[in-house]
């Protein structure tokens, strides 16, 4: 009975030993993968900024280049945003504000939109989903054109009541199978189009403020640290 006993107590032991091991190892991995994984998704959205404004339509550094614009209700949870500024000269030309859909089939569908001064829509990219693959992952670039759509759209190009999918009676077209997550993008553009019209004239005077040399850069990725800090405060 004295063997049976020391043999259970050594076998515990192994697999208590074995599952510390193993814990840490687990623990180690997630967190150089999600480090990995956080300067990809970085790189990414990057990347995004500048199909959004290329380079031949700015000459200041994007990245560097951000002011805070004021909080609103419909967006970013109802705190202040922070936007990448185009600029040409000392003259603002656009500017990128990171938003979030929080409707998507499977959750918020980040985005990266950019706008004129006038107003219009210079280009759409989502950074990050979970959408269905096959259906709602259409909305990027790389699935389909569906998200070139927004491009020289406006609150007036169309009207503002015609800004959602077809099935609900506006003009962008839904997904075969997948009417959810385009809705959630197109609400998501004209929200931020409306917030844009509502704010302009403060805006355009944020704009007229030059960048700080001394400013660190705002990337992607640390807006996307902070939105998350937010989505679970």
């Amino acid at each position: 009975m004295a063997t049976l006993g020391q043999s259970i107590r050594r076998n515990a032991i192994g697999l208590g030993l074995f599952a510390i091991v193993t814990g840490g190892t687990i623990a180690l991995t997630q967190q150089l993968t999600q480090e990995r994984i956080a300067q990809q998704a970085a790189r990414v959205e990057a990347d995004a900024l500048f199909q959004i404004i290329p380079e031949k339509r700015h000459d200041n550094e994007l990245l560097r280049d951000t002011v805070t614009l004021p909080a609103s209700n419909s967006l970013n949870r109802g705190q202040p945003l922070t936007a990448w500024v185009a600029r040409r000269g000392d003259r603002p030309t656009g500017l990128i504000l990171p938003v979030t859909a929080p409707d998507g089939y499977s959750g918020n569908i980040r985005l990266l939109i950019g706008i004129n001064l006038k107003g219009r829509v210079l280009g759409v990219r989502v950074t990050s989903h979970r959408e269905t693959p096959g259906l709602g992952d259409n909305i990027e670039t790389k699935k389909s054109d569906w998200i070139y759509t927004f491009e020289g759209r406006s609150l007036g190009s169309p009207e503002p009541e015609q800004w959602a999918v077809k099935k609900d009676g506006g003009v962008f077209d839904q997904f075969t199978g997948a009417t959810i997550t385009p809705r959630a993008v197109v609400s998501t553009v004209r929200d931020t189009l409306v917030y844009f019209r509502e704010h302009r004239q403060r805006i355009r005077e944020i704009l007229k403020q030059p960048a700080s040399p001394e400013k660190e850069p705002v990337t992607p990725e640390s807006l996307a640290s902070s939105s998350s800090a937010q989505e679970h405060s």
